[in-house]
């Protein structure tokens, strides 16, 4: 079993450890070196923009996908995207604990995702939760989504809320911590 396996089956590690300086170092590398390609990329030249995301994402840019630069996506390998998904710029998505992004969500601007979080009482161990954003989601300017959290199928998450929690269905959630305040048909 990989680090990605353990870390997604609840395990923690000290970041110091040898396997996962070389798996997760090696992929937080490879997206580094992909990122700064991509964020040094003209605006206007979307199709190498395209062709670096697809090499970042395993080539699941296709049927509407796309991420407008600049962005920053640590683990490339454990983000699992849907048709027609859309994030406008400044999207920062720390994913070593595995993110599935639904068909059809949207993410505004500044919208970060993170997977991961460090031990209170050993701040060098780290633990993961898996996000999920399902079917038609949106996420407005700058939301936040912690570790563990589902939003659910047509949700919309107002700008500027940290969700900590799971928000379901057709749920309008707004706020620090998000709190859902009314329901959409």
């Amino acid at each position: 079993m990989n680090v990605f396996e353990k870390l997604r089956s609840g395990e923690s590690f000290d970041i110091s450890d040898k396997q996962y300086q070389e798996e997760v170092h090696g992929e937080i590398d490879r997206c580094n070196d992909i990122c700064f390609d991509i964020n040094s990329t003209r605006p206007s030249d979307r199709k190498t923009i395209l062709n670096l995301e697809n090499k970042l994402l395993n080539n699941q840019m296709k049927d509407g996908t796309f991420f407008t630069p600049p962005m920053y996506i640590d683990c490339g390998n454990r983000l699992f995207l849907g048709k027609n998904v859309y994030a406008n710029h400044n999207l920062t998505v720390m994913s070593v604990g595995t993110i599935t992004i639904d068909d059809g969500v949207m993410m505004g601007p500044g919208v970060g995702l993170f997977t991961d979080n460090h031990e209170p009482n050993n701040i060098r161990t780290i633990s993961t939760k898996e996000i999920h954003i399902k079917k038609n989601a949106w996420l407005g300017a700058r939301v936040n989504v912690a570790p563990g959290v589902t939003i659910g199928e047509n949700a919309i998450i107002g700008t500027g809320a940290v969700v900590t929690k799971d928000i379901p269905d057709n749920a309008v959630a707004v706020g620090v911590p998000a709190k859902v305040i009314k329901y959409n048909k």
